[in-house]
């Protein structure tokens, strides 16, 4: 049994040395391979000073090295940060410097494009691509060399346990900056177990990874297909765009294990002409992070006759922690599919406005507690306390639960709806979205005096985005001047698709935005 991520790799270089591990925009590793290559890239950054917990940031296009510089930095006892290579630079400036990001996995244009100010706690790079000397860089390692250090085995001397950190995935913040999560080695392979129990992964499936490395989606992905000694097959991000191109894909990789969000789905159903591909090896899709619109899960599942579908919940701080195998016989009839139950070491409930454990029928708040929970944010222990609470439910022992913030209304078979959001968090495309965070964003513009952001649901992607701004007196802006101000502030999920010009926004009696009118407006 592996008690730390890295663990599972060495399992199934072990038993499965041959096999092809990671396949990425036409290139592969065998998982001797990437035993191998990861061991030496432990090596260089121990060498360059990398320690127990330090933080290493992955910030490169997604290619073979992706699943090498994981594995690398979790076998140097650290922490890595995936840093998304398509959000602006400000963003990603603010990541470096509130996780304290040490090294830098990357390429050399990736780098040019941060200003040297916010490289400040980057004492080196080690770059994945081409060799050439970067204009503005920390002082750098060819990936080449990494062919120096010790292949056999990793760094030796490391005391981890399950508790220490593996990753850090930062998400959305009502504060107007990311957050940072904190998912620990125990954290992710509570989750791993669970998928290996569950969906019988074996070496002779292909996984795809449709989801971006910060996005917990890609967890399921690389860590389930390692664990199995299956192959994980990296979609590209220029097939991403093309529905059509995405289901041949599917069809040419022989992909047998399908994970997304539903409107990754949705637009593969509406264009992707997917009875047209041979898709006889899928067997198993998997879908996760937003609603899916019935009518476009009713004719996905005529399309994929006899493939499984499940729906997966959980927010990137528990990862998955319900689940529910849609019934195929029901969905004819079914208004919405439930988001479940709980996966095996994991326990949920919900709680209405009175402390009370809801019952059949009632809607309340959803806790989840177990070893799948985070233990908190990024140097925000205010954060943390906010969401990571104690378990007053429990009062023999000390234990905390993560309050999810998402409304459940309980069925009379014991499967949980889900009911909405108690405050402004929403979901676009599958990814989790503060509204605030957006807010702050549009007021950054000299020529805003007032913004809100608000939620228009849409089918296909959960929910489009709506900015309503009040301009400064005699100032003019154009809805495309202030989304190109957004796009050098919020990744491009994020910048409002539509923009409301008007004199003022509306007003409680208390002079506080009247966000239940707003959503009338939006």
């Amino acid at each position: 049994m592996a008690y730390l991520l890295q663990g599972l790799l060495s399992q199934s270089a072990s038993r499965h040395p041959d096999h092809i591990a990671v396949w990425a925009r036409g290139r592969s590793l065998s998982y001797r391979e990437l035993e191998e290559r990861s061991n030496q890239l432990a090596h260089l950054l121990r060498e360059r000073g990398i320690r127990k917990g330090d933080r290493v940031g992955l910030y490169f296009p997604k290619t073979v090295e992706s699943v090498v510089s994981m594995f690398g930095v979790l076998k140097a006892g650290a922490i890595y940060v995936p840093l998304d290579p398509q959000q602006p630079a400000q963003r990603i400036a603010y990541i470096i410097d509130n996780c304290g990001i040490k090294a830098l996995v990357t390429t050399r244009e990736r780098l040019q494009g941060l200003e040297p100010a916010s490289l400040e706690s980057v004492e080196f790079s080690v770059f994945t691509d081409r060799p050439g000397e970067p204009r503005k860089a920390a002082p750098g390692v060819r990936w080449e060399q990494l062919a120096v250090f010790p292949a056999s085995h990793p760094p030796s001397g490391l005391q981890l346990t399950a508790l220490d950190l593996a990753y850090i995935l930062y998400t959305s913040g009502s504060t107007g900056q990311p957050k940072g999560v904190m998912l620990s080695h125990l954290n992710a392979l509570t989750f791993v177990q669970w998928c290996a129990e569950t969906f019988q992964v074996g070496p002779e499936d292909r996984l795809s990874n449709h989801a971006p490395l910060h996005f917990d989606l890609s967890v399921f992905d690389v860590y389930n297909a390692i664990e199995a000694g299956a192959s994980v097959h990296m979609v590209p991000e220029d097939v991403l765009l093309f529905p059509t191109s995405l289901a041949k894909f599917i069809a040419a990789q022989g992909i047998s294990v399908w994970y997304s969000v539903p409107s990754a789905l949705v637009y593969l159903v509406l264009r992707g002409s997917l009875q047209t591909q041979n898709l006889e090896r899928l067997r198993l899709v998997l879908f996760a992070g937003e609603v899916f619109p019935m009518k476009y899960l009713r004719q996905l599942a005529e399309v994929l006759p006899g493939v499984e579908l499940y729906n997966l919940y959980g927010p990137t701080e528990t990862n998955v922690c319900t689940y529910y195998r849609v019934d195929r016989a029901k969905l004819a009839m079914a208004e919405r599919i439930p988001i479940g139950r709980a996966c095996t070491n994991t326990d949920v409930f919900a709680v209405d406005q009175g402390d009370r454990f809801i019952q059949p029928g009632q809607t309340g708040e959803l806790y989840v507690r177990g070893p799948s929970v985070t233990c908190g944010y990024w140097g925000d222990p205010e954060k943390t306390r906010q969401m990571i609470v104690p378990n007053r439910f429990q009062p023999r022992y000390e234990e905390k639960i993560y309050r999810t913030g998402d409304l459940v209304t309980l069925r009379e078979d014991g499967d949980y709806d889900f009911a909405g959001r108690r405050d402004s968090q929403i979901k676009s495309r599958g990814y989790r979205i503060e509204l605030g965070e957006i807010e702050a964003a549009l007021l950054s513009h000299p020529g805003v005096s007032e913004a809100a952001a608000v939620a228009v649901p849409d089918e296909q992607v959960g929910n489009r985005i709506k900015a309503i701004v009040v301009l400064h007196g005699s100032v003019t802006l154009t809805a495309a001047a202030l989304q190109q101000h957004c796009a050098q502030r919020l990744p491009k999920y994020m910048i409002p698709e539509l923009v409301d010009f008007r004199a003022s926004l509306p007003k409680t009696s208390t002079g506080k935005l009247d966000r239940m009118q707003l959503a009338g407006i939006g």
